[in-house]
């Protein structure tokens, strides 16, 4: 799972960058706009958000990412303790809300609380500026939408997952078709050029002789 920290305090930053890296991906932002720009432009599982940070604070990011359709789970982490700043995190589209000074103790019990609410079993996901949703088979992006035939789906939902890795071919075959009858390359070639027709010739670049990557 692929979590945004936000946090600007340097040392309780790396405090908890450290700790949630022993078990998730974790991307560290230190204000509200590097957040924001992390958040359109790739998928995250979970959003942990201070609140008093610079250029954007966090209940004005979360509200326009809500506005935005952004709909990731996210966790407040703040020194604002008074109860309308709780109903404030919550009105805005929060999650759960966590009072600092904290244990990580409990900061990893509401994590898997969140998880285990949502599942996180991600069907909707955020590509630059496109929307996917590999449960419909539909790719947004403004008013544009595009239909998805089932094996893109599968495919373009494993390349998100694995962003900035490159996939090997096997292993795109292997969680895309399963057992179903090996494809040869030309079917997998197809399916990445009417990808590329839709998020751009440069979003899924090819290794030769290894396979694919997202980037």
């Amino acid at each position: 799972m692929h979590f945004l920290l936000l946090e600007d305090d340097p040392i309780l930053g790396e405090l908890l960058y450290e700790h949630l890296s022993l078990k998730f991906k974790v991307t560290h932002a230190q204000d509200g706009l590097e957040a924001y720009e992390n958040i359109i432009h790739n998928h995250f599982d979970m959003l942990i958000l201070d609140i008093s940070v610079p250029f954007l604070d966090g209940f004005e990011l979360l509200k326009l990412l809500r506005e935005e359709k952004i709909s990731t789970p996210t966790l407040f982490i703040t020194s604002l303790n008074a109860s309308m700043d709780v109903k404030k995190g919550f009105d805005v589209g929060g999650n759960d809300y966590l009072k600092k000074p904290f244990e990580f103790i409990e900061l990893d019990a509401r994590i898997y609380n969140l998880i285990k609410q949502h599942k996180l079993e991600q069907k909707t996901y955020h590509y630059k500026y496109f929307k996917i949703d590999t449960q419909k088979q539909l790719i947004f992006h403004g008013d544009l939408t595009y239909r998805l035939s089932h094996k893109e789906s599968k495919m373009i939902e494993y390349l998100l997952k694995n962003r900035s890795i490159v996939v090997p071919t096997e292993e795109i075959i292997a969680n895309v078709w399963h057992y179903e009858e090996t494809p040869n390359g030309s079917t997998i070639r197809t399916y990445i050029k009417n990808l590329r027709a839709i998020l751009g010739k440069e979003s899924i670049e090819s290794i030769k002789g290894v396979g694919y990557v997202l980037l």
